[in-house]
């Protein structure tokens, strides 16, 4: 990671997840449904999902980053866990916003190998060390990116504590 950091708007996001819609569209890549690495892939997915007339999205949870350049040892599926059986023979797309280490995107990857149809993936942004190398990536970069949903602090912490009044 590079101390560089890259910043994406809201207005750039918009832009960017629907050039990653006309390269999926384009590829020919008719998905069954969106699986959405929570939290970041959320708004990837259902962006793709509007995009790409696709209804079918599920989440998965899962927490491996504990701070900005710190992470877990290896990613973690929060509960509820899909059902895999809810993905048997169908063309899933994978959405998350980043694939940093690409740990994260293996994970849920490997969790569909055998049950489904098809899989690929797709992200905002790519490192060159991605375990994982997407299918469809938007932009590919060393830096640490600065998402519109994740710059400021949150209105409420965890235990309750209101930041922002």
């Amino acid at each position: 990671m590079t101390d560089v950091r890259e910043t994406l708007d809201y207005q750039t996001f918009g832009r960017a997840v629907r050039e990653l819609a006309q390269t999926i569209a384009a590829d020919g890549f008719e998905p069954d449904l969106i699986l959405s690495i929570a939290r970041g892939g959320v708004f990837v997915a259902g962006a793709l999902a509007y995009a790409l007339d696709c209804k079918n999205i599920h989440l998965v949870n899962v927490e491996f980053y504990t701070g900005v350049g710190t992470t877990l040892e290896m990613p973690v599926m929060l509960a509820p866990v899909p059902a895999a059986i809810d993905f048997t023979d169908k063309k899933v797309l994978i959405a998350d916003d980043v694939a940093d280490t690409g740990k994260t995107l293996k994970l849920v990857y490997d969790f569909c190998l055998g049950h489904v149809a098809e899989v690929r993936s797709a992200v905002i942004y790519e490192k060159s060390h991605s375990l994982v190398k997407c299918e469809y990536v938007w932009k590919k970069t060393d830096d640490w990116i600065e998402f519109p949903w994740s710059t400021e602090e949150p209105v409420v912490k965890r235990a309750g504590q209101v930041l922002d009044a």
